[in-house]
């Protein structure tokens, strides 16, 4: 949320830094995420002065350009070349000296350079409006009063809104703080309490609304209270809709809302000075003279302004005309028919109050998020309807002209009351974890507007103020309190006071959290992707089916139209991205649900992926680039079993049609995780030419294996190992997990340890054929080894290796 400074201190008059005031917004709870300068023209004018234009002649070397001399308060006159037609001699002239900084149309910098233009020396520019930002014109240069000094900087010459704003990250429960006045609230309690400035809040006066003469009544008729508690209107004749003039259009471009004509500007200066959303009729398109506020049958047809096409529900609100044609999706966005044009001479100005609930069902529905729904559907203030009603009318008249014909219509039967909330001492105390002084409590709760009605020595009876609609427990009340008093005075305790817990099973954050540290300390970094995403994306797998995305009712883009099936393709987008920034080496994981449409319903699934690409490690003087691979993504995997105490699990073939070479790992007859090298079709959609190795944990499988978290201990071995090699030649089909098994049955109980270090094949060995290295670690955990007991352990397992494997010694 954006909000002018220049505007704010319309409401509290202050003399403080933006810094300053951004600093207490965000104590206060408005956290300010950054500070912007805006400026109604670019580059404020710097650099340009106000120049005489001495002598113009034609230019030697070009029919279309003349040389001129031109005086701007220097010791002596710049020769400038200028392509206007119009220059001449005699003028006072808009000149951008050497240095300054122009911008273009699409807001582009550039420098004016000293410079020859065919042949001749130019030091500067004399300016078209177009050049200088105040306006579109290039038919020529900008001719001057000829009573202005020559060298007077163009900006006093000029009136230059300049403006600071605040970039506000606002919590959704914040509806009151929506707008410059419910900022300007809070700031002024902040005020009082941390800096002992106590200002007035300035409200803008309606003394002023008058009704000139009762002409044209609009009728308005609500058929649900419930969904329309309040609804005002009034209406005006005889306007002139046009542009508006430059302090409303500064207004609004200072907070990035685009001017449209003068009525159509009131409305939304009205919404973000009073956080009061409005909206303007035409009163010729209203057919009968009457509004009704109702809801339309389902499947009814409504074109909005956008020029869309849409399909009512039966709970819309919406206002009609008297016979019963919808004109606006009440509190959302406005018809394409009966809104203001050039061409409007009298409007019905409606405020109204709408059902938070229905506001936001319909929003949603229609997938429509305007600045109207996002107050409404968070709750407005229902005493201010008229207020704001009334002070848009009095706008209205000052930049449009015309008359008020009507007297207001306000249909409020029954009055929303300010609710009650009683706050306990011993509960605020406890709950801030300090003794406030009661006094201070009260003077904080008075300058909420919070009003105190009875007190008592354990707690106050307060009645909250209409706009505070987040403000309904005792809870939200030492929230404000604390807040207001800053959460910086409260002191910090050197008391830590904590609870164990025993768990005979690890939970799911303490095992993400393990896991997280096994990957973080092996140089993966963890990525979070939307679980948003295309639908497009399944037709890349024949495992993913179509019918079973889970489809998004408003889909913001189609890049975000359905729930991801599987983490894949998060994960690849995140790799095509760091590709493209030159980042090379990748290591990601991710912890995430996929999500699946199935016949019973839908379904969440929980997973844990990794992808690697590139380089193992980063490029270094003293290390030899080795690229990740299948064995080094194999043995990431085996650490976190290991962290994790899972053991004996099983290699399996992965017929998943993600990778182009894929392996399971699984135990007990359930799959724990697919590993593999994602396939070309793939990495090549996303523009990735190098391989990505890519795992994925199935997160309930690998929870169901972890043991309960017991620590075991055993004694430190008082007896050497001994390490003994063999080299086998072997037939191309043998793999290390048949000869790993093989020997472990072999010697269950001296066997500590079997590697595999060395694989080789090549010419020099028979066809069909590779060698194997293997080295066995022995050791007896009760006394010393003897070279007879390892000789014969080694010759059993030479033995088993030759009769199972017909293994040779090389």
């Amino acid at each position: 949320m954006k909000i002018s400074y220049n505007w704010l201190q319309q409401f509290l008059k202050i003399d403080l830094e933006a810094e300053q005031v951004a600093e207490i917004l965000t104590d206060l709870g408005l956290e300010v995420e950054g500070i912007e300068k805006f400026e109604s023209v670019k580059g404020s004018l710097d650099g340009i002065v106000v120049g005489e234009v001495l002598t113009c002649d034609q230019h030697p070397n070009a029919d279309r350009l003349k040389v001129t001399t031109v005086d701007v308060g220097l010791d002596k006159p710049l020769s400038i070349v200028c392509g206007a037609p119009n220059v001449a001699a005699g003028q006072k002239v808009p000149v951008a000296m050497i240095g300054t900084t122009l911008f273009s149309a699409e807001g582009e910098p550039w420098v004016i350079k000293k410079g020859k233009i065919r042949g001749e020396e130019s030091h500067g520019m004399i300016c078209a409006e177009d050049e200088l930002g105040l306006g579109n014109s290039h038919d020529g240069i900008m001719i001057l009063d000829k009573k202005i000094k020559v060298g007077t900087p163009a900006a006093s010459v000029f009136e230059i809104f300049k403006d600071e704003v605040f970039e506000i990250g606002l919590t959704p429960n914040r509806a009151d703080a929506m707008s410059h006045m419910g900022v300007a609230r809070d700031l002024r309690a902040g005020l009082i309490q941390q800096y002992d400035i106590n200002k007035e809040l300035i409200t803008p006066s309606v003394g002023d609304f008058n009704v000139d003469e009762r002409t044209h009544k609009i009728n308005v008729e609500v058929r649900d209270y419930n969904k329309t508690p309040r609804y005002a209107g009034v209406t005006l004749v005889n306007l002139t809709v046009a542009e508006s003039p430059d302090w409303l259009k500064n207004r609004l471009l200072s907070i990035g809302q685009k001017p449209i004509n003068n009525v159509v500007d009131v409305t939304n200066f009205v919404l973000h000075s009073l956080g009061q959303p409005l909206h303007a009729f035409d009163a010729k398109k209203i057919e009968e003279d009457k509004i009704i506020v109702k809801c339309l049958p389902t499947g009814t047809k409504f074109k909005t302004l956008d020029g869309v096409e849409r399909i009512l529900d039966e709970e819309d609100i919406m206002i009609c005309d008297g016979a019963s044609n919808p004109m606006c999706l009440a509190g959302i966005f406005g018809g394409e028919t009966s809104g203001v044009t050039n061409k409007t001479t009298s409007i019905f100005l409606e405020s109204a109050y709408f059902d938070p609930i229905s506001i936001r069902k319909s929003a949603k529905r229609h997938g429509l998020n305007t600045d109207a729904s996002f107050r409404f559907e968070r709750g407005i203030d229902p005493e201010n309807v008229e207020y704001a009603l009334k002070l848009a009318a009095i706008l209205i008249k000052k930049v449009a002209g015309g008359k008020i014909v009507s007297d207001v219509v306000d249909i409020y039967p029954k009055k929303i009351q300010d609710f009650q909330v009683h706050l306990s001492y011993e509960k605020a105390n406890r709950l801030i974890g300090e003794v406030i002084p009661s006094d201070i409590i009260k003077n904080i709760l008075a300058s909420l507007d919070i009003k105190i009605n009875n007190q008592t020595e354990s707690g106050l009876g307060l009645t909250i103020p209409s706009y505070r609609v987040d403000v309904q427990r005792e809870a939200d009340i030492v929230e404000d309190i604390l807040r207001v008093y800053g959460y910086n005075n409260i002191r910090s305790t050197t008391k830590l006071n904590t609870s164990i817990s025993y768990s005979e099973k690890l939970s799911n954050e303490k095992i993400e959290g393990i896991i997280s540290s096994v990957l973080v300390a092996q140089g993966f970094s963890e990525m979070m992707a939307n679980s948003l995403t295309k639908a497009d994306y399944v037709e890349m797998i024949d495992s993913l089916k179509e019918k079973e995305n889970v489809k998004i009712v408003n889909a913001l883009s189609k890049d975000l139209e359905v729930m991801r099936q599987s983490l894949v393709f998060g994960s690849l987008e995140a790799v095509a991205y760091n590709l493209n920034r030159k980042n090379a080496n990748i290591k990601f994981f991710e912890i995430g649900k996929s999500y699946h449409k199935t016949s019973n319903g839908y379904e969440e699934k929980k997973h844990l992926a990794l992808t690697v690409s590139g380089e193992r490690n980063a490029s270094s003087w003293n290390s030899i680039d080795k690229p990740t691979d299948f064995f080094y993504l194999k043995g990431i995997c085996q650490a976190i079993f290991q962290r994790l105490g899972i053991a004996d699990f099983e290699v399996i073939s992965s017929e998943n049609d993600i990778f182009s070479e894929g392996v399971g790992f699984s135990k007990n007859g359930k799959q724990l995780l697919e590993l593999g090298l994602l396939n070309e079709k793939m990495t090549k959609y996303f523009g990735i030419k190098q391989d990505v190795w890519f795992v994925d944990f199935s997160w309930d499988v690998l929870m169901a294996e972890i043991e309960s978290d017991t620590i075991k201990v055993v004694a430190l071995p008082k007896y050497p190992e001994v390490k003994r090699d063999l080299a086998l030649l072997l037939d191309q089909k043998v793999q290390f997990k048949d000869l790993y098994e093989t020997a472990i049955s072999v010697e269950r109980n001296l066997l500590k340890k079997v590697d595999l270090f060395d694989v080789y094949t090549g010419d020099k060995l028979p066809q069909g054929k590779k060698s194997y290295a293997l080295s066995f670690v022995l050791r007896d955990d009760n006394k010393t080894l003897t070279e007879k007991q390892i000789d014969k352990i080694m010759g059993k397992l030479q033995q088993s290796f030759k009769e199972q494997f017909e293994a040779e010694l090389r």
